[in-house]
């Protein structure tokens, strides 16, 4: 049976080296602490060779980032589909560093390096932009919460049992305060409630002082109390 070769962090110099003569530069390994570095004229092309892309990987070029713009990670190509999620997620993070990315893949005993992108500098505004349907569906759920747990559903739980005294979900939820009357209560966000025995609660003292801070709201729902 034919062993297979252990990968090494060397064996990605060869191919990124001459991806890079080709394109007319002069290219030198281990120079400064630099894993390979390239240049053409003025230019000044630093790449860190790793076998997997990793936390250390992306500060190491980082760090590179104050000798030139011009930084690249070199990793194997990876195992995982390229068009996954995992990846795409890690793509992502590597161009919000304004790095570029280069894989190398192997097969046949030959070695081939593809630049995946390039270093850009990374335009915030714009991918903000592309996110707005995201940012949308947070803020809703997020103003939905509001209305469900921090105010507006505790309020009008905790006037019902400041006004009737201790209760159970079924009857508040028979009251008018909700499906997720329950999940209010036993969660108790704010420390507003305490079940005193099973399957009935009550409004602390906590409660009944900070109702007070929404006037406007405890008005709302005693004067739907006194419309039952």
């Amino acid at each position: 049976m034919k062993e297979t070769k252990k990968l090494l962090e060397v064996d990605l110099y060869k191919p990124i080296q001459t991806f890079f003569s080709r394109e007319g530069y002069e290219v030198y390994g281990e120079v400064k602490d630099c894993d390979l570095v390239a240049v053409k004229d003025e230019e000044l092309v630093v790449v860190e060779l790793k076998l997997t892309l990793s936390v250390d990987l992306l500060i190491q070029a980082a760090k590179r980032q104050r000798i030139t713009d011009q930084v690249y990670i070199a990793i194997p190509k990876p195992k995982q589909r390229l068009r996954s999620k995992a990846w795409t997620d890690k793509c992502h993070l590597v161009r919000r560093l304004e790095l570029g990315l280069i894989i190398v893949s192997f097969s046949g005993g030959r070695a081939k390096s593809e630049v995946v992108f390039h270093p850009t500098p990374f335009n915030r505004k714009k991918n903000c932009g592309q996110s707005k349907l995201k940012r949308k569906a947070i803020m809703n759920e997020i103003t939905g919460r509001s209305a469900d747990f921090n105010v507006g559903n505790c309020i009008q739980i905790a006037c019902f049992l400041e006004r009737e005294g201790p209760l159970s979900p079924k009857l508040l939820k028979n009251m008018g305060t909700g499906d997720k009357t329950s999940s209010i209560l036993t969660k108790n966000y704010y420390g507003w409630f305490e079940r005193i025995k099973r399957g009935t609660y009550a409004l602390t003292e906590k409660g009944r002082h900070e109702i007070n801070d929404s006037p406007e709201l405890v008005k709302y729902y005693q004067e739907k109390q006194t419309d039952r």
